[in-house]
């Protein structure tokens, strides 16, 4: 039995292809080793895996995470992963490698992560062949969930929040600044909390202002990331991610401002990353 496994910093989906193939959905929580260690990551595995699963029948383990940026941290998950599966062999990747094989296959071309977090790359037909850093959530990340999220709380802190948002937003939510802060410097995964926000502009984007900082995401995702690929007007734009797929219509139009024909833009790679395993070890046999 192989897993394939696709996780974000906030949440992981799983898929299980059983030997007779058939395939099981499961999920579990993210796991950022940016902000997760192995220890935490096997407890939360043990505890939120399916009762279930025969952990020792499972034969492999493919798994793609957010985080996964160098070899060390590739570890921090595998060497969770080998303690839960104690009889597969654990391959973990990036999770932009799982988009471009979920969004492209095995054909070369353009594509991007926009959730939680943002990333975005070339892709080769095999491998990630270029990669404009990101830069996480401090420094970059443009267009993603927590990138929102930011605009959105940096907004109602300082009271400019318009159209009668900033009264809904604090009774939305019933947080006050020092809650905001304490969750933001002192509380775990603050990338997540920043994230949780975009669906404040989801759910009010009938409002002119939450149209306008998702606009103003995308186009700042394009001019600081996209636009930096050479001759990136020659690919189409390809993306996955809850934040790009919810709001497809405001990443359509920034793409077409930018001269970039629209491919595909789904919000989960984990059945189509499924497809490409189940042919490649098709080809292999």
């Amino acid at each position: 039995m192989i897993i394939i496994a696709d996780g974000g910093s906030t949440k992981t989906n799983w898929c299980l292809i059983d030997d007779a193939g058939t395939r099981i959905n499961f999920n579990t929580e993210g796991y950022n080793p940016d902000f997760i260690g192995t220890a935490g990551i096997q407890a939360s595995l043990q505890k939120n895996l399916p009762d279930t699963l025969e952990l020792d029948k499972i034969e492999e383990v493919h798994y793609y995470g957010a985080g996964i940026s160098s070899a060390k941290k590739a570890e921090i998950v595998a060497a969770a992963m080998r303690a839960v599966f104690t009889n597969a062999e654990v391959v973990v990747d990036h999770d932009l490698l799982a988009a471009a094989r979920a969004l492209l296959g095995t054909k070369p071309g353009f594509a991007a992560i926009l959730g939680t977090g943002t990333n975005s790359c070339i892709y080769d037909g095999k491998n990630v062949a270029m990669n404009v850093d990101s830069l996480g959530y401090f420094l970059g990340d443009e267009g993603s969930g927590s990138f929102i999220g930011k605009r959105l709380l940096r907004d109602y802190l300082r009271g400019f929040l318009p159209d009668g948002l900033q009264e809904n937003f604090r009774e939305t939510y019933g947080l006050t600044r020092d809650e905001i802060l304490d969750r933001l410097y002192n509380q775990p995964l603050p990338n997540r909390f920043l994230a949780s926000f975009a669906k404040y502009a989801y759910d009010h984007n009938n409002v002119s202002y939450c149209r306008e900082i998702v606009l103003d995401g995308f186009k700042a995702f394009f001019d600081n990331l996209v636009t930096k690929y050479p001759n990136y007007q020659n690919y189409t734009f390809n993306c996955i991610g809850s934040v790009g797929y919810n709001f497809r219509d405001a990443l359509i139009q920034v793409a077409k401002s930018h001269d970039m024909e629209v491919g595909k833009i789904i919000r989960s790679p984990i059945d189509d990353l499924v497809d490409y395993h189940t042919i490649l070890t098709k080809k292999q046999k």
